[in-house]
């Protein structure tokens, strides 16, 4: 029987961390820690004899930057899917870990389904960014963020049934606004923002918001 589980390669120095995302992937359907690594260094040599499907790679490593380390499995895999993990928010690390080639940046306190769903986007090909760091590459994208599969025009073509309050509504959600915060910022009723959301999500043809957040990224809507 041929083995279906994404293969993942689990990259953080603190032990205790470490056991508890292998514990929560080993409780997931379709996932599998195919091998471990404390520092950069051994990363890399992981990455060389397992070869993953999708990295979760600390920012934080004893040895060198996970930024680094990622940036030298991408020297020896220009497709390697590596999601950059982090406890704290910095505008440097978020540029230079989407300019590395990282194809994520998570934030380490993400709720463990959202996660999952992450693992399965950036296997297929996607981009994830958190919502808390949407705005800074947003201000700072002057060839940051990779080429994307299509361009606004195309997207908005292939999308036209969403209406202009859509999109509008869309830009909020990858911001990572709450329907009480999109019935503030474009005052209309929560009941209303509510309505839009589920109304996109139809749309896109996705299972949440947070996919249509990352299926508007991933196309270049916004």
């Amino acid at each position: 029987m041929i083995n279906t589980n994404i293969k993942l390669l689990l990259v953080e120095d603190h032990k205790l961390m470490r056991f508890g995302l292998k514990s929560l992937f080993e409780e997931q359907d379709g996932l599998e820690v195919a091998s471990e690594a404390q520092n950069g260094k051994d990363a890399i040599e992981k990455y060389k004899t397992t070869h993953p499907d999708v990295t979760l790679m600390d920012i934080g490593l004893p040895d060198m930057s996970g930024i680094e380390a990622a940036k030298q499995i991408l020297e020896l895999n220009t497709n390697a899917k590596i999601i950059m993990l982090t406890s704290h928010l910095s505008e440097e690390e978020v540029v230079d870990s989407i300019k590395s080639g990282a194809c994520a940046y998570v934030m380490k306190d993400i709720n463990t389904d959202i996660l999952r769903m992450i693992i399965q986007t950036i296997k297929d090909g996607a981009m994830w960014i958190d919502p808390l760091a949407v705005p800074i590459l947003r201000d700072k994208n002057q060839g940051v963020i990779p080429q994307r599969q299509m361009s606004r025009a195309m997207f908005r073509q292939q999308h036209a049934d969403l209406t202009q309050r859509e999109y509008e509504v869309l830009k909020l959600i990858v911001e990572g606004k709450s329907n009480n915060e999109i019935a503030e910022e474009l005052t209309i009723s929560s009941h209303t923002a509510k309505a839009h959301v589920c109304n996109i999500i139809q749309k896109l043809l996705v299972d949440d918001r947070t996919q249509a957040a990352v299926k508007a990224l991933k196309e270049g809507l916004v």
